[in-house]
């Protein structure tokens, strides 16, 4: 005889999965790498510093 399968497990799974794939396509599609994330930090940083220069006292 075969185990009784829950059905409400089986559905949350499959709806956890499906989310899963959902938000790994979106990161693949929408996401920065973190070197990218770096070089715009640096790059507002060096803005920053160099606006910070040119003020006067």
């Amino acid at each position: 005889m075969t185990q009784p399968v829950n059905l409400n497990r089986f559905r949350k799974e499959k709806a956890r999965a499906e989310k899963r794939r959902a938000g790994d396509e979106n990161a693949a599609k929408h996401g920065r790498s973190k070197a990218e994330r770096a070089l715009d930090a640096a790059r507002a940083e060096k803005a920053r510093r160099d606006l910070d220069g040119h003020r006067q006292e």
